[in-house]
C-alpha cells in the first residue's frame, strides 16, 4: 500500500490482517504484477508509466488515461474484449483504464439492451451520494445534518451549497458548452467503450443528500424494436444486475438497500 510521505508509516487494518503504508516513489513497482491506482489524475500521470515499465498491470481510477485512444477504457462486465492484447512488449506492462462511476452503473445496466437492439439516444439522470466526493463530503453531510437539525447555519467547506436537506447540480467545474465535467464524461466514456461515435448521449447530473450509492434515470430509444418483457429478462440474466421491479408494492431500487447489500 502506497501513499504520500506524509501518510508513510501508518498503519490500515483490512480484513483482520494489519498493512503498513509505504511512500510512494520511483522504484515502488518494482516486482509488483498489479497496480491499483486511485490518488487523483496528477499521482497517475507522474507513476503510472513508470509502473508500466516496470512490468506492472496498472488499472488507474483516475481520469487521466480515460480518452487516451492508446489506453483501454473497461468494464470487465460490459467489454473485456478491450483489455486483449495489452500487453505492451517484453518486459512491460500495461495500462487499463477504469471508467468514472456514473459511466460504469449506467452502462451495466444499458449495454446488454444495447446489444439486443441498438441504442441510438440515450438520456441520463444521475443522483450522486456523497461518498463519490470522499470522506469529507461524507462528514460534511453528516455535520451539517446536525447543525440544521439544531437550528444552527450549516458549515460549507467541500461544496458552495448547503448539502443537507439540499440537491444541486454536481460540483464539477461547468464548461463552455453549458454541461459540467461530470456530465461530458459519461456522454464521452460511453462513446469510447461502445465503440459508437454516432450514439447521442445526454446527462444531467445532481448531487443529493445520501451518504452512498449513487442512482440513475435511464431512458433509451433503440434502433430495433425491444418490448418491455424481452428487456426485463435480459436484465435479469445480465452479469453484475438484480432486477427490483415490484410495481403492486411501489418497491423498485434505492441508494440504502443497494449499500447494505454489499
Amino acid at each position: 500500500m502506497l501513499a504520500s510521505k506524509r501518510s508513510a508509516g501508518k498503519h490500515l487494518t483490512f480484513e483482520d490482517k494489519d498493512y503498513v503504508i509505504e511512500e510512494l516513489t520511483s522504484e515502488s513497482f518494482n516486482g509488483i504484477d498489479i497496480a491499483l491506482f486511485s490518488a487523483g489524475g496528477s499521482i497517475s500521470k507522474q507513476f503510472g508509466r513508470i509502473a508500466v515499465d516496470c512490468g506492472s498491470i496498472v488499472v488507474d481510477n483516475s481520469s487521466a488515461f480515460r480518452m487516451d485512444p492508446n489506453v483501454p477504457l473497461v468494464i470487465p462486465e460490459v467489454n473485456p474484449e478491450a483489455m486483449a492484447n495489452i500487453k505492451l512488449g517484453s518486459g512491460r506492462g500495461a495500462l487499463i483504464a477504469n471508467p468514472n462511476c456514473s459511466t460504469i452503473i449506467c452502462l451495466m445496466a444499458a449495454t446488454p439492451l444495447h446489444r439486443r437492439a441498438q441504442v441510438l439516444r440515450m438520456v441520463v439522470s444521475t443522483y450522486q451520494a456523497a461518498s463519490g466526493a470522499g470522506a469529507a463530503a461524507m462528514e460534511e453531510l453528516e455535520q451539517q445534518t446536525r447543525e440544521v437539525l439544531e437550528g444552527k447555519q450549516p458549515t460549507c467547506k467541500i461544496f458552495k451549497e448547503q448539502y443537507a436537506f439540499n440537491l444541486f447540480s454536481h460540483n464539477a467545474p461547468v464548461l463552455s458548452n453549458g454541461y459540467n465535467e461530470e456530465e461530458m464524461k459519461l456522454v464521452k466514456e460511453t462513446r469510447k467503450i461502445w465503440s459508437d461515435m454516432n450514439v447521442k448521449v445526454t446527462a444531467t447530473c445532481i448531487r443529493v443528500p445520501v451518504m452512498r450509492a449513487h442512482a440513475e434515470s435511464i431512458n433509451l430509444q433503440f434502433e430495433k424494436p425491444l418490448d418491455e418483457d424481452t428487456a426485463r429478462d435480459i436484465l435479469k440474466n445480465a452479469p453484475g444486475i438484480v432486477v427490483i421491479d415490484d410495481r403492486a408494492s411501489n418497491h423498485f431500487p434505492y441508494p440504502i438497500g443497494s449499500f447494505k447489500q454489499r
